[in-house]
């Protein structure tokens, strides 16, 4: 069951495209008619967010019919989601229904294609996408990496131990770790490095797990060789400009983990609405 995103959050996303109601079509006087509207991929994709899409125009008074879900991976053309209603909640939701599921399916389609890339070469590995998602689309962002067959690194600074070389610098001396994992005992203590001895350092103070930052192919390779050895063996995890580009490249190194960033930066899926009014009975517009 992946993240459903709760209605307040989908009524705030339609308050912001119309505040104070549709201008147009109140003044047009069309609020009133029976119309459809359907959604459908113009190219393969896997989608996300149909969910909230269906949700959004039922929240406005038009009956959804959603026939594929997030994760589901659908060919150009299909139809996921088609509606029908007043012309009024159908115009309301659309604009901000479509382009919502365009933009979490662009970030879970680039996700699945980083996640087959590292698994064709190692089918255990993980792929983990950072918090480094546009502010204030956490919700977004978390449902379409999880729709894209991956899992989150880390959902924001009270979750987890991640020390970074910006935390080091306030630090003294050498740091042991050991102190640190002893006051929490619960959380699994990560700290990231840029270079092979950095990390064999880190390794040594008790780092359960190694995150190495833009380290190339061959030098995690070599740390995942070195503490191999170690009577306490820290997972290895790269990052740092992991794409689909390099992630069979990374896979291969024998790493637990890719950490990433990429889905965030992808261009949105496109989606294609078709608004049409519905005939009465007797073959007339209502």
């Amino acid at each position: 069951m992946l993240l459903a995103i709760g209605d307040g959050a989908l009524d705030a996303l339609l308050a912001q495209d119309a505040p104070t109601g549709d201008l147009t079509t109140h003044a047009l006087g069309i609020g009133r008619a029976a119309g459809r509207i359907t959604y459908a991929a113009r190219a393969d994709m896997v989608l996300c967010c149909a969910e909230e899409a269906a949700r959004m125009l039922e929240r406005v008074g038009v009956a959804p019919d959603l026939r594929y879900g997030s994760g589901d991976r659908i060919a150009a053309g299909t139809v996921f989601l088609e509606g029908r209603g007043p012309a009024a909640g159908i115009h309301l939701a659309w604009k901000v229904s479509q382009t919502l599921v365009e933009y979490a399916s662009g970030i879970a389609t680039r996700t699945r294609r980083i996640v087959e890339v590292a698994r064709a070469e190692a089918p255990n590995i993980a792929v983990a996408c950072t918090r480094k998602n546009f502010p204030g689309t956490k919700e977004i962002s978390v449902k379409a990496v999880l729709a894209g067959g991956a899992q989150m690194h880390r959902l924001g600074l009270s979750e987890t131990l991640l020390v970074f070389p910006e935390h080091a610098v306030f630090l003294d001396g050498t740091t042991d770790f050991h102190g640190l994992k002893r006051r929490h005992p619960e959380k699994k203590l990560v700290v990231e490095v840029s270079s092979v001895e950095a990390a064999m350092a880190a390794a040594e103070a008790g780092a359960d797990v190694l995150q190495l930052e833009k380290l190339p192919p061959e030098a995690v390779a070599d740390v995942v060789r070195r503490v191999s050895s170690l009577p306490s063996r820290p997972l290895v995890a790269a990052a740092g400009g992991i794409s689909e580009t390099n992630a069979a490249a990374y896979a291969a190194t024998g790493c637990a983990v890719l950490v990433t960033s990429a889905p965030y930066f992808s261009g949105p899926m496109d989606v294609k609405v078709v608004i049409s009014r519905i005939e009465n009975s007797a073959g007339e517009r209502p």
